[in-house]
Parts: structure tokens; sequence; C-alpha cells
């Protein structure tokens, strides 16, 4: 069936950016190689206790993107987490602690925002595209689980690396080129992430948030119970520096995770060394460099007037999960600006 855009990524930037264009009247499919959406905004439930394993918190300084953060129904924000911060370690995003910059999470963990971004809109999860074609009428796009889709305008919301691989997939012209070149210059940063749970009646650090200095593994270490209402553990989520990151991650995850449990007594104490149970998450798009930033969505228009948008959250200034908004935000102004071809 024919739609007027296929956005190919369900995470925040694919997700806002579908959902302004069918609240203008759009017909538009999502796909998702995932089988869950919300990409790096992720929350897994283990042990029957939701636990955030991408971002922490969502901050921004924006009134439509602060506005969006508290619109959810029956899930208010946790305003101001994290409320008690120690360690002088640089934070994930630059100024995410600024006392002008509001910050966000929620009891049933990050991913209630893209949740709500999904409402009334059709996602095929599971769906991996495989090849893109410029055909006469628009683009056809190919999957790996089913036929052809075809559509007028189409929209790469992915990591950085996997826009590139599905663009390689288009015939050569000056087009592809130039987005192509565009987008060698930046790249995505890894990050191994650990979730640790302890007993209730264990130690209790004081922090919310650690980020510790003198680690050359650690990047942050998140006392993440602490945004639960009834929590049934002490839950920590810890996540390396990219550059550690990026030396083990090919290795063996019973290798790393360990090697960030032993970081973890070092800076905690000899009881982070005995959780009650572990879950290790590779991240190999994780977030982009702070200096890799452009200021808008990409948009390119082919010779017969079919038209690519690429979003994310490299495609607005201040990185993080309102850059991703803001881009698929502000994409969809311009696919619903009529375009001569």
């Amino acid at each position: 069936m024919f739609q007027d855009t296929l956005i190919v990524g369900a995470g925040v930037s694919g997700l806002c950016c579908a959902g302004e264009l069918v609240r203008a009247g759009r017909k538009v499919v999502v796909l998702e190689r995932a089988r869950g959406i919300g990409g790096r905004c992720a929350t897994r439930t283990i042990q029957g206790q939701a636990v955030d394993f991408g971002p922490m918190f969502l901050h921004g300084s924006g009134p439509a993107f602060m506005a969006a953060l508290a619109g959810l129904p029956g899930d208010p924000p946790l305003v101001h987490w994290p409320r008690k911060v120690e360690g002088n370690g640089p934070p994930c995003q630059p100024g995410a602690l600024d006392p002008s910059v509001g910050r966000v999470a929620y009891a049933r963990g990050l991913k209630s925002f893209p949740r709500h971004l999904a409402q009334g809109l059709e996602i095929r999860l599971a769906t991996t595209v495989t090849s893109l074609q410029v055909v006469d009428d628009g683009f056809k796009v190919t999957t790996a689980e089913g036929a052809p889709l075809r559509c007028r305008d189409l929209v790469l919301a992915l990591a950085l690396e996997e826009s590139r691989q599905l663009l390689a997939t288009l015939p050569a012209s000056p087009e592809v080129a130039g987005i192509q070149a565009l987008l060698g210059l930046f790249a995505s940063m890894p990050c191994l992430t650990l979730i640790a749970g302890y007993p209730l009646d264990g130690p209790a650090p004081s922090w919310e948030l650690l980020y510790p200095a003198e680690s050359e593994v650690m990047q942050l270490i998140a006392q993440d119970s602490t945004k639960r209402d009834a929590p049934r553990f002490r839950t920590f989520v810890a996540q390396a520096r990219p550059a550690w990151s990026r030396r083990h991650l090919e290795t063996d995850a019973e290798q790393w995770a360990g090697a960030m449990l032993q970081e973890m007594e070092a800076l905690l104490g000899p009881w982070a060394l005995q959780p009650l149970w572990t879950h290790a998450h590779r991240w190999r798009h994780a977030r982009v460099d702070a200096a890799s930033e452009l200021t808008r969505p990409v948009q390119i228009t082919f010779p017969g007037g079919q038209r690519l948008g690429l979003a994310g959250d490299v495609f607005s200034r201040g990185g993080g999960v309102q850059a991703a908004w803001l881009s698929g935000s502000r994409l969809a102004e311009r696919l619903m600006t009529k375009e001569c071809p």
C-alpha cells in the first residue's frame, strides 16, 4: 500500500515526526526493527521492577519540549530528578545539570515518553529495512520480513551509522553522495551499561546520581530505584565512559560486566561486588559527541521531487532527547511544506 510517508526508526525523533505529520492529515507508517519503541530512551522491567538503562533523566530548556514531558496522562513527571548529585565528573550532556535546565524522570520509566508519542500511530515492529530505491512516484522500501513498501516521502530516524548503511543501498547520485559526506563527519559513541540489583536493607548511598571524576571506567552510576514508587530492589545503573566502552565493545559481556562490577566495588564499597542479580547491555550507538551537532534536520530532494529526510539528536543543538524531539518536529514542518520538483 502506498503511504504519504514512511519513517524508519521508532525512537523519539521518528515518533515525534510521525505524530506531527499524522495530526496534519498525512498517512504515515513507522518501521522499527526492534520489538519495542523508544530507541535509546529505554526502560526494562527486571525482576518485576522498572529500570532505565539509556538516559537516566530527560532534560531541556525549550518550552514546547518541557510541555510535552509534562503532558503524560497517568504518569506525572518527577521534576528535578536527580536532586542529589555527587562527583565532579562530566555529565554525558554538557549543561544537563545547569539550574536553568529542567530535569524530568518518571516512576514508570523514561519509556513512558516515547509510549505517549506513539499513541495513535501505525508502527510495525520487528521490521528490518534492508534497502531503498528511488522510483517515479517516491521510494520503494524493501524489508526482510515482507513485500516492499511504497511512499512519497521517506524519513530515516536512525543512528548515524545505520542511516549511512541504508543510504549506501541507493544508486549513486550527487544527492546521496552529499549526504553521505556530511554524515561521514560524525560518529556515534558506544556505552557499555551494567544494571545491578541489591536488597533494600543493604547500603543506601546518599546520592541519586554519581559522576566519578577519577574513574577511567565509569561515566556515571545512578541509583535508579529512587525513581520508583515501591521498589523491590535497590537498583544501580552503571554506564562506562566512551573510550573504555570502545575498547571493550567486542569482548564477551561477562568479562566487561565483571570489570564494571569491580569498579563499582572500588567506588562504592565491598558490598557492591555482591548483587542479587545483574544485567548487561551493549549500546553501540549511545549518543553523538557534544561537538558533533548540526543546527537542523537534513532533507534532500531528488530530481523527480522525491524527498528524503534525516532526523535524530545530531540534527539539533544541545544533544540528548530534546535534540531528537526537536529534529523530528522541525523535519515534519519541512515535509508539510509543498515543494516543487
